[in-house]
């Protein structure tokens, strides 16, 4: 359900808005298409002993986001995004109209779920990956392709995810023979 305040969220960014931070929120949204800066990072801290627990369990936050969020959730809730409930803001995107449904927001919840599980691995790294995953899933609402609550909705469950997993991996996979396999 989306409420009055969704709109008015909407309308106080649309009034407030510059070129400045048009172009900023414009290239920090992309930052989260895709999930692409995320699987990019966990990629490459795959390649580090150091990182690499981190970096398997950001994998498997991002698999569980997928098809939680984005398989699962968003075609469950099936909430149009705002350009479509306000056609005529489509003709002021600054960004390629996105497909598919809005809820939740599938950039928060990957960035989210990341920053979370990299925050709880190694709180120096953790708090520049919260500041981006805030700022992707603000850019999200700027950019008037995802409802404030979409956001959060996203926010919220992907530190679900997160911590879900690095509490789950430490229990399971943390001193097993799996680790000791993998060289963790």
């Amino acid at each position: 359900m989306i409420t009055q305040i969704d709109f008015q969220v909407l309308e106080f960014l649309q009034a407030h808005s510059n070129p400045v931070t048009d172009v900023l929120f414009a290239g920090i949204t992309h930052l989260g298409d895709g999930g692409i800066f995320w699987i990019l990072l966990t990629v490459v801290l795959l390649f580090f002993k150091k990182t690499r627990r981190c970096a398997l369990m950001m994998a498997a936050a991002l698999v569980i986001g997928l098809i939680t969020g984005n398989l699962a959730l968003k075609n469950l809730i099936a909430r149009e995004r705002p350009f479509i409930q306000d056609p005529v803001m489509q003709n002021f995107l600054l960004i390629s109209p996105p497909g598919g449904f809005s809820c939740p927001s599938g950039h928060t919840l990957a960035s989210f779920e990341c920053a979370t599980v990299i925050f709880l691995c190694n709180k120096k790294w953790g708090i520049p990956a919260l500041i981006l995953a805030a700022l992707i899933g603000f850019s999200r609402i700027y950019l008037y392709v995802h409802f404030p609550s979409d956001v959060l909705f996203g926010l919220v469950l992907g530190v679900l995810i997160g911590v879900f997993v690095y509490f789950m991996y430490r229990k399971f996979i943390d001193g097993s023979k799996l680790s000791k396999k993998l060289g963790l």
